[in-house]
């Protein structure tokens, strides 16, 4: 009972108008706990610098305990997990950024602190080319980083065409939307919403029932940038969301990065101007975020390799097997491992690279392809 009470009074704390989430967090670390705030009477309330009688009034309502307490019943009924800004759980990501919701709503099968998260965003309006350079990237990706989350907004064109990529490429991926997890918005990608909650989830930080709303759907930009390691645009006009997105994730010391367009096309005008301010790094391709984001590819080795390791023999085994536990070592290293003559491991390792098994780098290092 007392777990429902706690839920409650975290979920009424998100619905107090005009209060937000920094100053939210300031008013429960003033009065120790979240229930100690609601208890407190007006008279002590307005007495508070910042808070003044409207603010006062509001959190007194009890309609929005009320409020908060069918909430807590639906999701509770629904298994919709709750995340509350002093919960252990709360994602790391989200616990950097000042502004994150005090309260959200969680959905799905992926974790929200997955070892790599990825913001994928850009315009409504998206063309084919973006569209295929957002499938590109995204499958490029997920060659290497079968880890990787692909997170966005769900609306229409390159929000859900990220999403789908990521699904089509195994890749789990999480929609943050402006609006409440009852409603599905635009409709036409519930298909796409439901596929979603088996592979990565849905997070909103509204109630279940609240409609989407424009200023919702800007709100929840902050969730997108903050929840991910780096965001990608990859069409945007001179204005919009996506670029909103950007200047966010920028504010939270995220890496932000701007597919790139011709000069007169009004669907890159947003990206080049990243680009061109350097608010962005050029991303042509899934190897530019690679090597920026200092990502280390997990890339299978070529089959072929497999096969040539049958036609070694037991002594290029042997090296083989000392340079894949050891990842890299010098020619005398290997000498003395093996106690091989030099004349000797120079000619096998010299078999060895025609083979394309071991590579030679500046200072004698070996090291297996």
């Amino acid at each position: 009972m007392s777990e429902n009470v706690s839920l409650k009074h975290k979920i009424a704390l998100g619905l107090i108008p005009h209060i937000g989430d920094i100053n939210a967090r300031k008013l429960v670390a003033h009065f120790g706990s979240v229930e100690a705030l609601f208890r407190e009477p007006y008279r002590n309330l307005v007495k508070i610098p910042g808070i003044g009688s409207g603010l006062a009034k509001y959190i007194t309502d009890r309609s929005y305990l009320e409020a908060a307490e069918k909430e807590a019943e639906y999701v509770t009924k629904k298994n919709i997990r709750t995340y509350f800004y002093l919960d252990n759980d709360y994602p790391f990501r989200l616990r950097q950024c000042d502004d994150s919701p005090v309260v959200f709503f969680y959905k799905g099968t992926c974790s929200l602190d997955a070892t790599k998260m990825l913001g994928v965003v850009g315009t409504r309006s998206s063309t084919p080319h973006g569209k295929e350079m957002c499938d590109k990237i995204i499958g490029g990706l997920a060659a290497g980083h079968p880890d990787l989350v692909i997170v966005s907004g769900l609306a229409y064109g390159i929000d859900v065409t990220a999403h789908k990529a990521a699904l089509s490429f195994n890749l789990p991926t999480i929609g943050v939307l402006g609006h409440g997890l009852k409603t599905m918005y635009p409709s036409m990608h519930t298909s796409t919403a439901e596929a979603m909650l088996k592979n990565g989830g849905l997070l909103s930080d509204f109630l279940s029932d609240a409609l989407p709303e424009r200023n919702n759907f800007l709100k929840r930009n902050r969730i997108i940038a903050g929840l991910s390691d780096a965001v990608v645009v990859v069409e945007s006009g001179i204005k919009g969301g996506a670029l909103i997105t950007a200047d966010i994730a920028n504010s939270y010391n995220r890496d932000v990065f701007a597919v790139p367009g011709r000069p007169d096309d009004q669907w890159s005008a947003g990206c080049n101007a990243l680009i061109k301010s350097n608010k962005a790094a050029l991303a042509g391709s899934s190897e530019d975020i690679e090597y920026f984001l200092d990502w280390k590819s997990e890339k299978a080795k070529p089959p072929v390799q497999k096969t040539l390791f049958s036609e070694m023999d037991e002594t290029e085994k042997t090296i083989f097997d000392l340079l894949s536990k050891e990842n890299e070592l010098n020619i005398d290293a290997i000498c003395r491992t093996l106690g091989l003559p030099v004349y000797k491991l120079s000619s096998l390792l010299l078999q060895m690279e025609f083979k394309g098994l071991v590579k030679c780098y500046p200072g004698n290092l070996y090291r297996t392809t």
